[in-house]
């Protein structure tokens, strides 16, 4: 027992240190912990909804009417194996209800959607009599009779169609969810630095302690017992705080995460994955703190003394190197991750000896050229900062670097998702055109209709492309791919002030003789350029034609060709049609009639493209809001980190300190130059952050992006927000100077400064 109050009088004397390490376990675990909630409940989330709507068909009627509940009732009196699926529309944050009845599922079996043992039973999944009362609140409702696909011949007047909540997920949201975890990785590693430099601190100033134990004969051994024991138990003990506060950050973000997963990638997340604390994220907090703690113990003394050597440097640049050029030419994102870690481990490992050498150096330059006293006195205390506070420096130099290109990626992205949908939407209303009906004789309607604006015709369906009699595009002669056909006829105003990647003199005019436009994801993939030759195969028949443009086409991974509707043959066969339509001295009701009356249906789906496209620019902002809150908390952590150890290391020169005052140096005069050192300090890291953030930043968007969602963003910096960073940092060196002045006032009164 006596040995043990021995082992932690330490923290009696030193309360803050004990105070800063629990924090900063505790803080990391719930960083960790609200990551882990959140990209678990959406990977369960998309497993889920795969399952709900993956390969199923649905009952419709033969005359277009909706289907209701009698044609249910009729359907299961002749034995056909249906259930109801109504799907209620709500607007934020409430979001999609699906009211469902289990005991119709039975029949299903294995093939019922969430499997024979009805897992549907979380949100949005409610009894359909739930469901039932909700449609009668003015929202969006539709009726789904679903049927198994294996489902005998129906009766007369009923067909089987396939059935969808919406596109599948795909690779978006698994690169979504891909690029979520690594920068939770990334937020473990910088949270394991700031627990390791608190710790090595205390270890060091503890160290004439454990001296003295061991001349009292307590083997070293046996200190270091106590050490993992003391880890153990203090990890133990705010890993639980932690825990709770992760899963309520997870539920504080889980609502707008939620609705961005559901509305952008067709993903409902799931309720229920927070209502119990995810314990495998305690226990990897456990092994993070001991591993990172401990390592000394493991890494040889010799080894750790080599890191930091000449030749130490010369490996740091050379893992430097390797990183770059890995990423630079990876094929592949786990090479763009790896080389991206080695990057990192490089810069952290150079970065503090860099600074100190800079500020030695200056310091030298400032005495030959006979620079004042202070200025010298200043560098070289930096310098001897810079490298007893290595790990912080290191771990606020990564969080500002992330956060800077998370910034920049996600404004970027911001702006060029509302330039690219506002062209997108152009028109002022969409008209779909209903199943089976003709959409050639409401084009035609629309041609003779005087005083109605620019309107043109979309036609979505399958097309197989091969290479060219070149053989440059796509590598080789008669390969052939399957890509999405985006036909437009007639080719007008709402399409001709696109932004184009890249296209040949007239691309709009080109494409009205015969020429086809793709996306910059059908263009990368195949390694398709401009002026290429291409061979369509469209329902049987193949043309010949050449690449007159390639556009951006964000949000999706598919490749697209996009042509003249009135190049496609007669007998082609369209999945998907509609109009976009500026009404223009017409009211866009009279049209919705007329359509409606050579279309024979009293209801035709109208959509006001200006409340689709702010619907869609609020969606993709929730997209981000995880990763912009984990960045921000991330930068805070290693703000207050680096503002703890700041304090706790400038605590420990205040002998030093004491000495100009000895030297005549006046308190005011003293607390200026703490200032000015703790910002000079802080400011500097920040500067030392930019050019990693720059090259993350180049990472994201011309390398992450194309590899996992294939299309790229422009590279755009924003140095507004670098002043931003810088001013976080100058207060994150006022507040130690702050602190460091209620210190000197502790220790030493201004007379004994003075004096």
């Amino acid at each position: 027992m006596m040995l043990v109050r021995a082992f932690v009088s330490h923290y009696r004397r030193h309360p803050i240190q004990l105070a800063a390490l629990a924090m900063m376990i505790v803080l990391a675990t719930m960083l960790w912990t609200g990551v882990t909630v959140l990209t678990d409940q959406a990977r369960n989330s998309l497993f889920q909804s795969e399952e709900a709507v993956a390969a199923r068909v649905h009952v419709v009627r033969s005359d277009g009417e909706p289907i209701g509940v009698n044609d249910f009732v009729a359907l299961r009196l002749a034995g056909a194996c249906i259930a109801p699926w109504l799907e209620i529309q709500r607007p934020p944050p409430e979001g999609r209800v699906i009211g469902i009845d289990l005991l119709a599922m039975g029949c299903f079996g294995d093939a019922a959607p969430g499997g024979e043992a009805g897992t549907l039973d979380g949100a949005p999944f409610v009894d359909i009599s739930e469901a039932v009362r909700l449609s009668g609140e003015e929202y969006d409702s539709r009726l789904y009779l679903l049927a198994a696909s294996e489902n005998p011949a129906l009766p007369d007047g009923y067909a089987l169609r396939e059935f969808s909540l919406g596109p599948a997920t795909g690779e978006l949201a698994d690169s979504f969810l891909l690029n979520l975890d690594a920068l939770s990785l990334l937020v473990l590693l910088i949270t394991g630095l700031l627990v390791r430099s608190v710790h090595r601190l205390g270890i060091a100033q503890r160290q004439h302690s454990f001296d003295l134990l061991h001349r009292f004969g307590v083997p070293r051994r046996r200190v270091r017992q106590l050490l993992a024991l003391e880890l153990v138990v203090l990890t133990g003990v705010c890993v639980l705080p932690g825990l709770w506060l992760g899963a309520q950050l997870a539920g504080m973000l889980g609502g707008g995460f939620g609705q961005a997963l559901d509305s952008l990638f067709d993903v409902t997340l799931y309720a229920g994955s927070t209502e119990s604390l995810p314990w495998q994220a305690a226990g990897i907090m456990v092994l993070l703190v001991l591993a990172v703690c401990l390592v000394d113990w493991v890494v040889p003394q010799t080894w750790q003394d080599a890191a930091v050597s000449g030749r130490g440097q010369l490996v740091a640049v050379a893992v430097l190197l390797v990183g770059l050029a890995s990423v630079a030419l990876a094929q592949g994102l786990a090479g763009v991750f790896l080389g991206t870690a080695l990057v990192f481990a490089g810069t952290g490992w150079l970065t503090p000896g860099l600074l100190a050498i800079l500020a030695q150096r200056r310091a030298d330059g400032a005495e030959v050229y006979g620079t004042g006293p202070l200025i010298r006195w200043r560098l070289r205390e930096l310098a001897v900062m810079f490298r007893h506070l290595a790990l912080p420096v290191v771990a606020l130099q990564f969080a500002m670097a992330t956060v800077l290109a998370v910034q920049a990626l996600v404004t970027t992205f911001e702006n060029t998702f509302e330039d690219w949908l506002a062209q997108r939407l152009e028109a002022e209303f969409y008209v779909q055109v209903p199943p089976g009906a003709d959409a050639s004789l409401a084009a035609k309607r629309l041609s003779e209709l005087e005083g109605i604006g620019p309107w043109h015709r979309v036609i979505r369906g399958k097309a197989r492309i091969t290479a060219g009699d070149s053989g440059k595009a796509m590598g080789a002669e008669g390969e052939s791919v399957s890509a999405d056909l985006f036909a437009l006829t007639p080719i007008g105003d709402l399409v001709s002030d696109w932004t184009l990647l890249a296209s040949v003199d007239q691309p709009w005019q080109n494409l009205e003789r015969g020429g086809v436009m793709i996306n910059e994801q059908l263009a990368r993939r195949h390694r398709i350029e401009v002026g290429d030759p291409l061979r369509i195969l469209l329902a049987g028949t193949e043309a010949s034609t050449s690449v007159v443009a390639i556009y951006a086409d964000y949000g999706r991974p598919a490749g697209e060709v996009l042509m003249s509707g009135a190049e496609l043959p007669e007998n082609f066969s369209a999945r998907f049609e509609s109009f976009s339509v500026n009404p223009g001295e017409l009211a866009m009701a009279d049209i919705s009639e007329q359509l409606g009356s050579i279309w024979n249906t009293p209801e035709v789906t109208v959509r006001d493209n200006a409340s689709i496209r702010a619907l869609a620019s609020q969606v993709f902002s929730q997209t981000f809001l995880l990763t912009r809150a984990i960045s921000i908390l991330t930068l805070v952590l290693a703000a207050v980190a680096l503002l703890i150890m700041g304090w706790v290391f400038f605590t420990t020169r205040v002998w030093y300190f004491r000495l100009l005052g000895i030297w005549g140096l006046p308190a005011s005069a003293i607390r200026s130059q703490l200032r000015r050192l703790s910002v000079t300090l802080t400011l500097t890291v920040t500067i030392a952050a930019l050019p990693l953030g720059i090259w993350l930043t180049w990472v994201l968007v011309s390398r992450i992006n194309p590899l996992a969602f294939g299309w790229s963003l422009p590279m755009d910096l924003y140095p507004f927000f670098w002043l931003e960073l810088g001013a976080i940092a100058v207060l994150t060196g006022l507040v130690i100077a702050q602190l460091m002045r209620r210190q000197l006032v502790h220790r030493v009164s201004d007379k004994q400064v003075e004096a």
